[in-house]
């Protein structure tokens, strides 16, 4: 592990509602079963504001997928945590040992900074676990520890950096980014979904729908290499290629692999022949 190659852990994370907390903290002494509880506090949110996703501090991880990044930006690995488990627990564990064994690779997300890793923050809290390299309060100033919100040498924030740490909107968020780039964004689950997926004991599914995330943003991340000057369209559209073979190769024993074979897409070039000014 100390010689890893890995430079980026480009990930995503599923989590469904803690119901015995929903059912103590909302609803006090009614001794509403855990799915019930769920249930309603959902529909009290649809109601009161327009969405019935139920806040992160209620919720536990049931899915960590992370793509493994090599520095030249290529794809090493995919993996999914505690397969075929899930346990919450364990998954938040091997999310933060492995990022320390791995040498503290730049965590890659798409809005992780307001939803992924403060839940992950927040659930290493509730299992006991030390994460003293991600805090870092020992040493150094506070915009260099890795938890400062414009630290992108630790965490980059697909994005923070689309809307120039929210100075506009990206309406559309990486559905429509993978779009852009001729690839599947959300296919026949959506992150609303995963709760109900939950109930009905189909966590594998859930994990299918993580991967394919990941897959969307490693390309969108691919292409916002291109944008800061870090790649060529060239050598993305190289690397685009060597990843779709990748998941050709592992499509036979991963359904949700050939899913996203199913729904993929080439990237419309306007260029064809022409050559893009670099800047």
């Amino acid at each position: 592990m100390s010689e890893s190659p890995v430079r980026y852990f480009v990930f995503d994370v599923e989590s469904v509602a803690d119901g015995q907390l929903v059912s103590q903290l909302r609803y006090p002494g009614q001794g509403l079963p855990a799915e019930e509880a769920v249930d309603r506090f959902r529909a009290e949110l649809l109601e009161t504001r327009g969405t019935d996703f139920i806040p992160y501090t209620y919720q536990v991880p049931v899915s960590v997928a992370v793509a493994k990044v090599l520095e030249d930006f290529s794809l090493a690995d995919l993996v999914v945590l505690d397969q075929p488990r899930y346990r919450p627990h364990i998954i938040t564990d091997l999310f933060w040992r492995g990022w320390e064994a791995y040498r503290r690779p730049i965590l890659v997300t798409y809005n992780g900074r307001t939803f992924d890793l403060p839940l992950l923050e927040l659930a290493a809290f509730r299992f006991g676990l030390g994460l003293p390299k991600w805090f870092d309060t020992a040493g150094g100033r506070s915009y260099q520890q890795p938890r400062n919100r414009y630290n992108a040498a630790s965490h980059l924030d697909l994005m923070d950096l689309m809307t120039n740490f929210g100075a506009s909107r990206f309406s559309g968020g990486l559905n429509l980014a993978a779009h852009l780039l001729g690839k599947p964004g959300k296919m026949a689950v959506e992150g609303q979904m995963v709760q109900d997926l939950y109930h009905d004991g189909r966590v594998g599914e859930i994990n299918d729908y993580c991967r394919c995330d990941v897959l969307d943003t490693y390309f969108v991340f691919l292409r916002t290499r291109v944008v800061v000057g870090q790649l060529t369209l060239e050598r993305e559209q190289e690397l685009v290629a060597t990843a779709k073979r990748w998941v050709e190769e592992r499509a036979p024993e991963q359904p949700a692999y050939r899913t996203y074979l199913e729904h993929w897409g080439d990237w419309p070039n306007p260029w064809e022949g022409d050559v893009p000014a670099q800047g």
